[in-house]
């Protein structure tokens, strides 16, 4: 299943969408700074602050992993903050993470993020995906 569900503020849903498609899954990174300020504050432990640490992120992402895929399923938006819980996917047939992201806006532009993950198990004991 991959549907999307989007409530709240469409505009920056939108945004985060087409920086998701744009920047992750079409490794679009010169077109990055149409998404990201130059200074993002980065919340993930692992990862420095600013555009040039995420592009480098992506390419790097992108060379071990031509074929990844970052599928959001649910996106929600309030005020300057959008929520995307998303199945990562980094190569077909593979069952890749289950990703949580938060991105704070301002002027248009992604200018912070948190984000959580998990590798999605071939089972759970409800038996409902976590994607």
């Amino acid at each position: 299943m991959t549907s999307t569900t989007v409530t709240g503020t469409t505009g920056t849903a939108d945004l985060v969408r087409g920086y998701l498609e744009t920047v992750w899954n079409q490794g679009r990174t010169e077109l990055a700074e149409r998404y990201v300020a130059a200074d993002l504050i980065q919340h993930n432990p692992r990862l420095p602050d600013g555009l040039a640490a995420l592009t480098g992120l992506v390419e790097a992402v992108r060379t071990t992993f031509p074929q990844l895929r970052f599928e959001p399923r649910r996106i929600a938006a309030e005020g300057d903050l959008v929520f995307v819980h998303a199945h990562v996917v980094p190569a077909p047939g593979e069952r890749g993470l289950a990703v949580v992201d938060v991105f704070r806006l301002e002027g248009g532009l992604i200018v912070e993020h948190w984000d959580v993950n998990e590798e999605v198990p071939a089972t759970t004991a409800s038996g409902r995906p976590i994607v």
